[in-house]
């Protein structure tokens, strides 16, 4: 009986085979790359450095003491350093195949989970919450933990095409029961509910029975109510939203400090209601943008929004794979749910929930994390242009799409 040869014993007997250059590779990654994704990715990045720049003065001065003065465009500079990172980071993930992609995001899920786990142990407070863990820097566990979970969950809810009698949506439950858990210790009401969203969508368009859907929306409601009821911090938020407290005044600030401006803004460094806002450079960047460079940009950044979201879900219309379908909507789900609540937040129309504005907000671990996501959703839409195993970058790896 002859043994049957090895595939890289059969690549050598084909002299035509030869490894890619890594030029040949960049070249083969661009021909795929979605090329309007990452104009718009690019497009909101640049709003981004423009809002910073204008929001620093502010936050600056409220960081200032008698003893140290910061530069007024301190969060500018440090913004930009983070951004380059996170550009970097977003390519070289863009350029792994979808195999790559996932084990990524699998080995992400469990470390910072693990991370999540020990934050109540070894983290620390910041602005009233213990979120942070120090690693040679602070590092936010659950930011990064949010597009690893989103992969995680596609990856086990497309288990079903294999055995359609696995309790995936069961297991993907339980594991974002125990991610909830540990960011309501912190506690990060807002990152909960961002989570469950993603949750949400993702078993919906996994094909699920609408009747266990609507279960499954019922325990969203429940777990709601849940909070209301037992969550200090989060029920005195809401309520105080819709009563008019001091939660209800920092929002009310935020939306007066946006109608400020008009429809074309006062002008860059010219607006006067920034300088009272907290968080100017993170929570509420779009009311100082609306101030400065007016509604009409605002507008402008929503649709730039909604193109991301459309563009993803367009160019995965006619995917076969499911892991990739799922992937790619939970992941899109994350970076527009996130830009919508606080969107809605500086419109006055949702509680605080201290939520950036992706790509635009001033970052250090959210930058990094939103431009990791950008990289797997830019790697899970590329189209290969083969439809054999030789096709370009793994071919030569003899790994699986």
């Amino acid at each position: 009986m002859t043994a049957t040869p090895s595939l890289h014993a059969a690549r050598n007997q084909l002299p035509n085979i030869r490894p890619r250059s890594r030029g040949e590779e960049l070249a083969i990654w661009w021909r795929e790359l979605d090329k309007v994704l990452l104009g718009l990715i690019v497009a909101l990045a640049t709003i981004g450095i423009a809002a910073v720049a204008i929001a620093s003065p502010s936050s600056a001065a409220d960081l200032s003491t008698s003893k140290e003065t910061l530069d007024p465009l301190h969060f500018l500079y440090i913004h930009l350093r983070w951004l380059v990172v996170g550009f970097a980071a977003m390519i070289f993930v863009s350029m792994r195949s979808r195999t790559q992609v996932r084990r990524g995001a699998l080995l992400a899920a469990a470390v910072f989970t693990t991370l999540l786990l020990l934050v109540p142990v070894m983290g620390y407070e910041v602005n009233g919450a213990q979120r942070w863990i120090r690693l040679g820097m602070g590092v936010q566990p659950a930011e990064f933990l949010k597009p690893a979970f989103a992969v995680t969950l596609a990856w086990i809810l497309s288990w079903r095409l294999k055995d359609p009698d696995l309790p995936v949506v069961a297991l993907s439950v339980v594991y974002f029961g125990l991610i909830a858990g540990l960011l309501m210790m912190q506690p990060d009401f807002g990152s909960t509910v961002l989570f469950g969203g993603v949750l949400g969508v993702t078993v919906l368009v996994s094909g699920v029975p609408i009747q266990r859907f609507a279960l499954f929306a019922g325990g969203a409601v429940a777990l709601l109510m849940a909070v209301l009821l037992f969550y200090e911090n989060g029920r005195n938020r809401i309520l105080s939203f819709f009563s008019g407290g001091t939660e209800f005044d920092q929002v009310d600030l935020a939306a007066r400090t946006m109608r400020a401006g008009g429809w074309l803004g006062t002008g860059p460094f010219m607006g006067e209601r920034k300088m009272s806002l907290p968080e100017a450079h993170t929570d509420y960047i779009f009311s100082v943008i609306g101030e400065e460079f007016g509604l009409l940009v605002c507008g402008l950044i929503i649709c730039l929004y909604l193109a991301l979201v459309i563009r993803v879900l367009s160019r995965i219309a006619d995917e076969e794979d499911l892991f990739t379908v799922l992937a790619s909507t939970g992941l899109i789900a994350l970076v527009g749910g996130q830009a919508f609540i606080n969107i809605l937040v500086n419109l006055q129309l949702f509680p605080s929930k201290g939520m950036t504005l992706p790509l635009i907000s001033y970052g250090g671990s959210s930058t990094i994390a939103l431009c990791l996501s950008l990289g797997m959703l830019l790697a899970l839409t590329r189209r290969n242009p083969y439809l054999t195993r030789e096709g370009p970058l793994w071919a030569e790896r003899g790994e699986e799409m």
